[in-house]
């Protein structure tokens, strides 16, 4: 389906396109830091409807053809000390948008899947919003703590650059990025990742807008008290080879939350190469059926299952208070 727009309130409008039958149950896919849902590849997004879902992509406030704000982004200096006065708003703002999308869409309840700061956002969804939230697949996420997830020093230079303004430059500029933060040990197809920042470029480039995101992680700070609230049926899945989000952020997400599963991606990085799809889309297929089948024979929803992803090599994490420290 083509691109459409859906006004959710406060002042912003977000570009979303949906895939699948719409009788099928909802997957929301909420897109990371500066990525357009364009990141959301449509054969990806097709691959998960034909699995049974009804896929809705979008863009986030501040990037792509969703609304952006007004405001100076934060200063590097503002980075590098976290500094939080910075934010125009908070993920919680941007968990909002995505709830507003829901419910305008009639979604709910429905599975909610988010990558890297789209992890973040759908992990405030389920805590904020658990009546709505049907499972929760967390990809490539942390909790915010200071003592997990942190990037690797050699990507601190790839965080703070700007990116060109010109078209061809833009394009070289991600091919940079993702060389660097992406999936090295995998088979990784380069003219994908330049078709993705080609269109992206072409539906939006200002280069503001991934800094004002970027304030909002800063300032939610340490969320672990937030997301062991969650009691939506969770999957946390993370690559063993992530330099931009360290594997240990994946694994204190699945620690705060009570009985969810984490599937670690061997080689995989902070990206979501074709070579990792199958692993991907059978995993979140997998778990998003086992909890539609669980509401069939009546279980309801938030928490009352018991999702078996084991044979995906998806390891279970103990509940109990997670062994992070606060910020």
């Amino acid at each position: 389906m083509s691109e459409q727009f859906c006004d959710v309130g406060r002042g912003i409008t977000l570009c979303y396109e949906t895939f699948g039958e719409p009788s099928n149950p909802a997957a929301l896919l909420v897109m990371g830091l500066g990525t357009q849902m364009v990141g959301w590849h449509e054969e990806f997004c097709g691959a998960l409807a034909a699995r049974g879902l009804y896929v809705v992509r979008f863009d986030n406030r501040d990037i792509g053809r969703s609304t952006h704000v007004q405001g100076r982004p934060p200063t590097p200096a503002q980075l590098l000390l976290r500094s939080r006065r910075a934010a125009h708003y908070t993920l919680g703002d941007m968990a909002a948008d995505a709830v507003g999308l829901m419910r305008a869409l009639e979604l709910t309840p429905a599975h909610v899947i988010g990558a890297s700061m789209g992890g973040m956002i759908a992990q405030t969804i389920a805590a904020r919003y658990p009546q709505l939230v049907r499972s929760l697949v967390s990809i490539m996420s942390t909790t915010g703590s200071m003592r997990s997830g942190q990037p690797a020093l050699r990507v601190y230079p790839v965080l703070l650059g700007k990116a060109p303004r010109e078209r061809e430059a833009f394009i070289a500029h991600m091919e940079r990025v993702f060389a660097r933060i992406g999936s090295a040990e995998l088979p990784r197809d380069p003219q994908d990742m330049r078709t993705i920042a080609g269109v992206s470029y072409d539906r939006d480039h200002d280069p503001a807008g991934p800094g004002r995101q970027l304030a909002a992680i800063i300032a939610a700070g340490n969320r672990t008290g937030e997301v062991r609230t969650i009691k939506a049926p969770t999957l946390v899945i993370h690559g063993t080879a992530d330099p931009l989000v360290a594997p240990s952020g994946g694994r204190a997400t699945a620690r705060a939350i009570q009985g969810a599963k984490l599937l670690e991606i061997k080689g995989m990085g902070h990206d979501l190469p074709r070579a990792a799809w199958p692993q991907l889309i059978d995993a979140i297929a997998t778990h998003t059926a086992n909890v539609d089948d669980e509401a069939d024979r009546g279980a309801g929803v938030n928490g009352h299952f018991d999702t078996d992803v084991s044979d995906l090599d998806a390891a279970p994490v103990p509940a109990g208070p997670s062994p992070v420290a606060g910020r």
